[in-house]
């Protein structure tokens, strides 16, 4: 069924996927990131920053820390849902979305390849391989808006004039063939990143997004080896599969 849901539309949305409880620990060690993140890119932080990334590093964490984000990406709880969507899914990098600092920022719809991939690279990427983001809300938050199906399809002009903010467009028009996914702490959003997107701003906004792949080179070149558990931190983990498969491919 889930596979079925995000083959036709590009997502799946589980209202209440973790408790209260599950979400406790974790957010601690990611408030502990994203208020050391902030003192380190402090004008990047104040002018246009929504995410930052790479939180499984030891930039700013201790070890202790990064298990916890660990276990949590490698529980069987979230790995049957990513393995529900791919055959053989590869880690690649963790997220963490905000709201930015000026209240007047506008949000922007994208496809993620749009910033390493030409347009017809783009078109060619909407046959494989699949990245998906698996999204966590850690608090309540106006959620994402996506555009249904725009995963295995190329843009309308109307979509990809808004994008690409062109002939008098603006990337933060609304689409008429946009939908609003609202998020509550504890729902869990998968989606992929091909598809067009944008954030929608406001309320505590704070998600966690962790990204997942089929292992193919040319996507896994972006994982950041110091994001990586160490051999002993694997035996820690309920399902290690997706970590392993990416240690694999770095070798």
């Amino acid at each position: 069924m889930i596979n079925t849901q995000f083959e036709q539309h590009g997502f799946f949305h589980v209202k209440g996927f973790y408790t209260e409880r599950e979400l406790v620990q974790l957010r601690e060690v990611i408030k502990c990131f994203h208020h050391q993140w902030i003192a380190d890119n402090k004008t990047f932080y104040q002018t246009k920053a929504v995410n930052s990334a790479y939180l499984t590093a030891n930039t700013y964490l201790d070890e202790a820390q990064r298990l916890v984000l660990f276990k949590f990406i490698a529980s069987h709880k979230l790995m049957a849902q990513v393995d529900s969507i791919l055959d053989s899914a590869a880690f690649i990098n963790t997220q963490l979305f905000f709201n930015p600092v000026n209240p007047e920022q506008e949000n922007y719809w994208h496809r993620d390849m749009q910033y390493h991939l030409s347009l017809l690279e783009q078109q060619a990427a909407l046959s494989g391989p699949e990245v998906i983001h698996c999204r966590v809300a850690l608090e309540d938050e106006p959620g994402i808006e996506l555009v249904p199906g725009s995963h295995r399809r190329w843009d309308t002009k109307a979509e990809l004039a808004t994008r690409l903010s062109e002939q008098g467009y603006s990337s933060s028009d609304d689409l008429a063939t946009g939908q609003v996914i609202e998020m509550q702490a504890g729902d869990l959003l998968i989606f992929s990143a091909n598809m067009i997107h944008r954030g929608l701003y406001g309320k505590d906004r704070l998600a966690l997004d962790i990204l997942f792949c089929e292992p193919q080179p040319h996507v896994l070149h972006f994982v950041q080896d110091i994001c990586l558990p160490s051999a002993k931190m694997l035996s820690r983990l309920e399902d290690d599969s997706a970590f392993a498969v990416t240690l694999a491919h770095q070798e």
